[in-house]
């Protein structure tokens, strides 16, 4: 067996890939709390528009919120939407 292969660009960049991930989504002044639940259920999977509202305003009142963990590849694309959606967007994390 081969181990998983390491990114030496982009958001996971030196990250195993068979690692747990997480995604985290920063306040920002351009985005109304409308768009990021928007944007965070059409990207995010198990979240829909009510929960995206409560991601938003956690993400407003503490800075920052973990919108989805999981493994390193699938939590890759869901940074790489959000972030292409406009979210303002903290790197990958292990854990």
């Amino acid at each position: 067996l081969t181990p998983p292969k390491e990114r030496t660009s982009g958001p996971g960049a030196g990250v195993d890939l068979g690692r747990p991930c997480s995604v985290i989504v920063l306040n920002d002044s351009h985005n109304t709390f409308e768009g990021v639940a928007t944007i965070l259920s059409q990207f995010v999977p198990g979240v829909d528009h009510a929960k995206g509202m409560a991601f938003a305003k956690t993400i407003h009142t503490k800075g920052q919120a973990t919108v989805w963990r999981g493994d390193h590849e699938r939590a890759e694309l869901v940074w790489e939407q959000l972030k292409d959606a406009g979210l303002t967007m903290a790197p990958l994390t292990d854990g």
